[in-house]
């Protein structure tokens, strides 16, 4: 014979302090939205137009035919030794680059400091200096990007000393910067704030435990 058996829910701000942990829990295990990552990568792009990065691309396949030049930002994380960030594009003298990077993020002590060293090497090498970043490996962060510098002189002249060590720093200290605003994002995005948001706009229900119900 069926039964009708009767259970009583809760709304998120209803539960014990118990249950709004489990709830928390498995809100939490769900993950942030797909691609939550978009905005930062955006202003990755942006940032990297400042500096002179042209990004490289990869073709993906979209859904309705057809294909999206999507740039090659790669990243893993963030609870694993070896996770980070890296990029694949290439790197050019872009005049006033250190003036404009202040004006888009002024209070971004990291990113003025990699535009003043890339136009320093840039001033000792009059401004000759280009650079491809590649992916290396199967892992993704700074270390697995191989940077080639060069430099077009009319005399033949080859790069300073230095300009291989400091363009390459520079554009690993830009991947570091960019896993750190990807970390902060996500962790913005699985704090206990932005999880209760998202229980409560969606009207989910538990059980006195906290169990989601339905």
């Amino acid at each position: 014979m069926p039964e009708i058996i009767c259970t009583t829910v809760y709304q998120f701000p209803e539960l014990s302090d118990a249950a709004k942990e489990e709830a928390r829990s498995w809100y939490r295990e769900l993950g942030p939205h797909d691609d939550w990552w978009d905005a930062v990568c955006e202003d990755f792009e942006r940032v990297c137009e400042i500096l002179g990065i042209r990004l490289k691309t990869t073709p993906v396949r979209l859904m309705g035919g057809g294909t999206w030049a999507k740039p090659c930002i790669w990243f893993s994380g963030f609870w694993s030794q070896g996770d980070g960030a890296c990029f694949e594009g290439y790197w050019s003298h872009v005049k006033g680059a250190a003036a404009r990077i202040r004006a888009y993020a002024p209070t971004d002590v990291t990113l003025h400091g990699i535009a003043d060293r890339l136009q320093a090497i840039q001033r000792r090498n009059f401004y000759q200096l280009a650079a491809e970043a590649s992916h290396r490996g199967r892992y993704y962060h700074e270390y697995t990007m191989s940077v080639d510098v060069t430099r077009d002189s009319p005399t033949w002249q080859p790069p300073t000393e230095d300009a291989e060590e400091m363009v390459t720093e520079a554009l690993r200290d830009l991947a570091r910067w960019l896993y750190r605003q990807l970390e902060a994002e996500y962790d913005q995005l699985t704090s206990d704030e932005a999880i209760e948001e998202g229980m409560i706009v969606n009207e989910y229900t538990f059980t006195e435990a906290g169990c989601r119900f339905g």
